[in-house]
C-alpha cells in the first residue's frame, strides 16, 4: 500500500508541476507579444532590429540634425539591419522634424499569434496594433 501511495504521489507531483510549466511558457510567450513559441522568437528579433534601427536614426540626427529614410540610413552605413524579417517589413516614417517612428509591419496570415504591427519612436517606446 505504501509504495502505490508514494507512485501516486510522484506522479501528481509531475502533474502539478508540468501544469505550472506550461502556464509560464504561455505567459513568457504572450510578454513578448505572440501566442507561440516560434512568434515569441519572431518578435524578440523584431523588436531587436526596431531598436538597432531606432538607435542609427537618433545617431544620424545627432550628426546631421534631421531624421532620414531606411534607405538613407542603409546607404550611409549607419546601420546593418536588412530591410526585413519574414514575415515583417521595415519602414521610417517621419511625422515632423523632431519625431520618427521606425514600423515593422506584418504580411501574410497571423499562424504564431504575433500582432500585425510593432512600432517604436523616437523616445524608444514599443507600441503594438492589431
Amino acid at each position: 500500500m505504501s509504495r502505490l501511495f508514494s507512485f501516486l504521489s510522484i506522479i501528481i507531483v509531475m502533474g502539478i508541476g508540468m501544469f505550472i510549466y506550461s502556464k509560464q511558457m504561455q505567459s513568457s510567450s504572450a510578454q513578448a507579444g505572440a501566442s507561440t513559441p516560434q512568434g515569441a522568437i519572431n518578435i524578440t528579433g523584431v523588436k531587436s532590429d526596431l531598436i538597432s534601427i531606432a538607435s542609427a536614426e537618433r545617431r544620424y540626427f545627432a550628426a546631421e540634425g534631421k531624421y532620414v529614410s531606411l534607405d538613407v540610413l542603409i546607404s550611409t552605413n549607419y546601420i546593418t539591419v536588412a530591410r526585413q524579417r519574414p514575415p515583417y517589413s521595415y519602414t521610417i516614417e517621419i511625422p515632423s522634424a523632431g519625431s520618427f517612428r521606425v514600423v515593422a509591419s506584418r504580411s501574410g496570415e497571423n499562424t504564431a499569434g504575433t500582432p500585425f504591427q510593432l512600432t517604436v519612436d523616437e523616445n524608444m517606446e514599443f507600441h503594438t496594433s492589431e
